[in-house]
């Protein structure tokens, strides 16, 4: 059984989903691909692991977190539980290069699967995606918006102020 809520926070309304292995997925709302509630889950706001996921989200946000301590269990191939993994290693306030992190994991010619991989991860913000910029330090893309990925990098310290409103 997968156990979900909704919850509201700066980036907007984000869907946390988990079973009993940890946290599966935190979503955008609305999210990048289409999203479909399967007949095995259930909305539990008491749930531990989706209430500590939320409390630990208003720390971040508030500027008072910058890990998570959190059971995490996303669902994917070997080589993209990988890449997430990897990307739980770049520290807060620190962005690279998708050629770094392809370079990370031991396969510094992957970095289109790598990218590919990224921009399939089920836990973002938790698994920090967004500290993943070009190699020209410009932002790429990302599955909640550009805006939301300069937000999080501007409220981890990665952008200067003016940096804000580049395209």
């Amino acid at each position: 059984m997968i156990r979900y809520l909704h919850t509201d926070s700066p980036v907007g309304r984000l869907l946390l989903a988990a079973g009993d292995d940890g946290l599966r997925l935190l979503e955008f709302d609305p999210p990048l691909a289409p999203l479909t509630l399967g007949a095995d889950w259930r909305q539990d706001a008491r749930d531990p692991v989706l209430v500590a996921t939320r409390a630990q989200l208003d720390e971040y946000f508030a500027g008072a977190r910058r890990e998570f301590e959190l059971p995490l269990a996303p669902q994917g191939t070997a080589f993209q539980r990988k890449v997430w993994w990897e990307l739980a290693n770049i520290p807060y306030g620190h962005t690279i290069s998708y050629a770094q992190l392809a370079t990370r994991i031991g396969k510094p010619s992957a970095t289109r699967a790598v990218g590919a991989a990224n921009g399939r991860n089920p836990l973002s913000i938790l698994l920090p995606c967004h500290r993943v910029i070009g190699a020209d330090g410009s932002l790429t893309g990302y599955g909640g918006g550009l805006p939301i990925k300069r937000f999080l990098l501007r409220l981890e310290g990665a952008l200067a102020r003016e940096d804000l409103f580049a395209t």
